[in-house]
């Protein structure tokens, strides 16, 4: 209970502290502070507005830690200290978007950007971001602690951008990427669905505040219609359940219906965008009364438009997936095997179904083996070592 409520308040303490102080280094370290604090104080007994104590204890750390440091200025120092928390003057009233408009600055580098968004506004641990990246854990802290250092010298004002648009790919890729880690993180949890929500809550603000960006809906559209099959994702024994084994009758069908509403929107907008040709695809899903009646035909051509836009080997993979479909499992097996994902775990485990459906079970359950060495959510390592677990005791 009492780590579920670190993991929730951290980030919107961080981000008030980082709006009222203007230092991402104060608000990150006071935040810990009373965090620290509170695994003592609420030993016997959590107090009534947990967050509220965690507020109010950080933002006097953060008082305490301006006043030991004499290099800062005494009278401004003091200003901050004695004035009020101020009231949002921008039109992005809510702090942990503000904060991520704030991180996603131009001056620091693409990754770090969402480095250390995904740290100070999602929460994520170091471990979580590498994994979101697909990087290491080292390159991750590096990334965190040169776009601190970067904001410090050179003075990058803590301050919203008059035009959003500007930095609205980078928030939205932020946003997503907090999303996916909800949807399939690593450790010891099948699904997170504080991330997930927090992710859509703060799409449904931007989407909210951009209306004309159709980016920004699409990203709204294709989450929604993703968090609509969180019911039917994960069986009682904790295992992941594919698309084509999930009780369709699980899914949530007002996020569907939200979600269909939002491509349709996209579609008579007519500027096609990564996000939404992605909602597009899970609207298909979606669409579909059962797996056999999936329109594989649409979802090729949905693939290769976004191909188009995002030609990366994680969209070729996810393409090839489909084309087995439509074409069988040999040909989508040589594009697979041409792709430079060996790293990956989606990539093995899709290998392994290609070669499953082939006859070819050795080399399948090699496969299966090296998905599950790479693979950290624990749902999809129950699914894959079933699934090798099949292959072994065939004749």
């Amino acid at each position: 209970m009492i780590e579920d409520v670190f993991r929730d308040e951290w980030p919107r303490v961080v981000a008030s502290l980082a709006r009222r102080f203007g230092d991402l280094d104060i608000a990150e370290d006071a935040a810990g502070e009373a965090i620290l604090a509170a695994v003592t104080a609420w030993r016997e007994r959590m107090p009534p507005n947990p967050g509220g104590w965690l507020m109010t204890t950080a933002t006097r750390k953060a008082i305490d830690r301006l006043r030991r440091e004499s290099r800062r200025d005494a009278k401004h120092a003091e200003a901050v200290m004695l004035r009020p928390d101020p009231e949002p003057t921008h039109a992005v009233e809510d702090d942990q978007l503000r904060l991520i408009f704030v991180c996603c600055h131009p001056a620091l580098a693409p990754q770090a950007r969402l480095a250390l968004t995904l740290r100070l506004v999602a929460g994520l641990t170091v471990p979580e971001i590498a994994r979101a990246l697909l990087s290491s854990e080292a390159a991750v802290g590096q990334r965190i602690t040169r776009a601190k250092a970067k904001i410090k010298a050179a003075h990058i004002p803590f301050a919203v951008p008059e035009r959003l648009e500007e930095r609205l790919p980078d928030v939205l890729a932020v946003v997503y990427l907090v999303f996916n880690e909800g949807y399939l993180p690593g450790g010891g949890t099948a699904l997170r669905v504080d991330l997930s929500d927090e992710a859509i809550r703060l799409a449904r603000l931007l989407h909210d505040r951009l209306p004309d960006q159709s980016e920004a809906t699409g990203l709204l559209a294709l989450m929604l219609l993703i968090d609509a099959r969180r019911a039917a994702r994960v069986d009682e024994a904790g295992e992941l359940v594919t698309l084509d084994q999930q009780d369709r009758s699980a899914w949530n069908a007002a996020l569907i219906a939200e979600g269909h509403a939002l491509v349709r929107a996209c579609v008579q907008a007519n500027r096609p965008g990564p996000y939404q040709l992605q909602a597009a695809i899970n609207a298909l899903h979606t669409s579909a009364h059962a797996f056999r009646d999936t329109n594989w035909a649409a979802l090729a051509t949905l693939y290769d438009q976004l191909y188009a836009l995002q030609p990366t080997p994680v969209v070729a993979l996810n393409r090839a997936v489909v084309t087995a479909e439509l074409y069988g499992p040999a040909a989508s097996l040589a594009t697979v095997d041409a792709l430079p994902l060996s790293g990956y775990h989606a990539f093995h485990a899709t290998r392994a179904e290609l070669l499953r459906r082939l006859g070819r079970s050795l080399e399948a359950r090699a496969a299966y083996t090296r998905a599950i060495e790479l693979a950290s959510n624990p749902a999809e390592i129950r699914h894959l070592t079933r699934r090798r677990a099949e292959l072994i005791a065939e004749p």
